[in-house]
């Protein structure tokens, strides 16, 4: 394949993201459209990085030859906007999470198996250094038994922001508050720690906030099918705004990333023995394995960028997509099982 044409759908704050990285790509990729209601906006960033700006992706697809559509509309139109482009025959880059509901994710799934072309879903934090170097960890045994995890997502959206958009907030297009819209990266981490999720339970609430229907605080807890245990607490009413963490925790190792930088680190090659402790403490290296304590510096990536190599890596044929459809439908489904639970104030399994 030559340089494939790319065509950006959504040209608001994190469609220009998209088009900053696409910039940073140019020698890999092209962007040859841009598609937005608001022309104006769509205009406005093809004068930053390149490309025709149309009021619809129907008008860009009609006008110019594209090979991927990179979707950025608000969540709750990414399926239909996916599915238009699968059905024009494209290969699709999707903006998290794929969509609100599971039902609406296998809708998407279905029309790229009809199409046969190749979806991502946007999880850049899976190509964070601290995230490989903790998922190399655990596939190799050195955490030993994966027993617990913690997502844990402190931030602060003041009211300006949910007044910001007639779509912030609401059910229809943003599809949840703190866990989906802020917190499913944090959730998509633990996941990929701790393998498949099969049940959830939660409780959620409005407490900071007025004029949305979301929540903006959710605590939960999550059982999953090797029987290790997390705990999901995400929040935009933490005042001044905290941090994004992950914690992991085995019999032979534990990992802490905060704000995608790895705060603490500790993991035992196998084979190694354990020292046994009545309390651990960061400073003290065990069994030969590493400690990274909380203050040292961590590695920053673009990882947004590192996902789109990927994916142009598997449009070229010489490597397999990290993230798919399938591996962001779990995300999803731990999500939308939590609100669930909310709603029933039971717990919730999952499919």
């Amino acid at each position: 394949m030559s340089v494939p044409r790319f065509a950006l759908a959504g040209a608001g704050v994190i469609g220009k993201h998209h088009g900053r990285v696409m910039s940073e790509l140019a020698d890999r990729l092209e962007l040859a459209a841009v598609a937005d209601v608001e022309l104006d906006r769509a205009r406005a960033l093809t004068e930053a990085h390149g490309g025709n700006p149309y009021g619809s992706l129907r008008d860009a697809l009609a006008a110019e030859q594209i090979d991927v559509v990179v979707v950025c509309t608000p969540t709750g139109l990414h399926g239909p906007v996916a599915i238009e482009a699968l059905d024009a025959g494209k290969h699709v880059i999707i903006e998290k999470p794929a969509e609100i509901t599971v039902a609406r994710t296998d809708e998407i799934i279905a029309a790229r198996d009809k199409a046969g072309t190749l979806v991502t879903v946007i999880s850049q934090h899976r190509f964070d250094p601290s995230t490989e170097q903790t998922l190399a960890a655990i596939r190799a045994g050195e955490f030993g038994r994966v027993s617990s995890g913690i997502a844990a997502i402190d931030w602060w959206r003041g009211q300006s922001y949910y007044d910001s958009g007639d779509w912030r907030g609401t059910w229809e297009l943003d599809g949840g508050g703190a866990l989906m819209n802020q917190g499913v990266h944090t959730v998509d981490l633990l996941v990929a720690a701790l393998g498949k999720p099969v049940e959830v339970f939660a409780y959620a609430g409005t407490l900071a906030h007025e004029r949305i229907e979301v929540e903006d605080v959710a605590a939960g807890v999550v059982r999953f099918e090797s029987g290790a245990l997390g705990v999901l607490h995400a929040t935009t009413s933490a005042y001044p705004g905290l941090s994004a963490r992950l914690h992991v925790h085995g019999d032979r190792g534990s990992a802490v990333i905060d704000n995608d930088q790895l705060a603490f680190f500790h993991s035992t090659p196998v084979g190694a023995p354990v020292e046994e402790k009545l309390m651990g403490g960061t400073q003290v290296v065990s069994g030969g394995g590493t400690d990274t304590a909380a203050g040292n510096p961590g590695m920053l990536s673009d990882a947004h960028r590192r996902q789109y190599e990927n994916f142009l890596d598997a449009l070229a044929g010489d490597a397999g997509l990290r993230v798919d459809l399938e591996t962001n439908r779990q995300s999803i489904a731990v999500i939308t099982g939590a609100y669930e639970s909310a709603r029933t104030g039971k717990p919730v399994r999952l499919a």
